[in-house]
């Protein structure tokens, strides 16, 4: 293969492009959990390579049990997340699906180059998910991998 040209694997393809659960392999958010937001697979001028912006969860929900009140169930149901762009070889897709509308218009390129703009976006993202999670739909999201 030539020098600058990068190949996609036919099943990472798929898995991308369907509405998939996908764990980030690199970085400081190595493990996490992440959706696909967007896929570059031809990718850009500032990244020749395949790419995907992914939003995902930093910090994950705490335990919470029936004694508690409901103060302090709020309090343990925040969710902390993150948007990135990734190299599809750092992201490995799993076999659950995420369903989430409301991030496709949420985050776009150019949202990384302002701060205000990934601020406002990580707000939205962050009330998506915890409505998800509060609402008892994709458990297995909300759960931090264990090693």
């Amino acid at each position: 293969m030539p020098k600058g040209e990068f190949s996609v694997t036919r099943a990472l393809y798929i898995e991308l492009t369907s509405p998939s659960s996908i764990q980030a392999r690199q970085g400081r958010q190595a493990g996490k959990k992440v959706v696909v937001i967007k896929q570059l697979d031809e990718g850009t001028k500032e990244r020749p390579y395949p790419h995907a912006i992914v939003a995902g969860i930093e910090r994950y929900p705490l335990k919470v049990t029936k004694r508690m009140g409901a103060k302090k169930v709020a309090k343990r149901s925040k969710v902390k997340p993150f948007i990135k762009v990734v190299n599809y070889t750092h992201l490995f897709p799993t076999r659950y699906a995420l369903e989430l509308e409301g991030l496709k218009g949420v985050v776009s390129s150019e949202t990384f180059k302002e701060p205000s703009q990934r601020e406002d976006s990580k707000k939205q993202i962050k009330k998506l998910l915890e409505d998800r999670y509060t609402g008892g739909k994709n458990k297995w999201f909300f759960q931090p991998l264990k090693f």
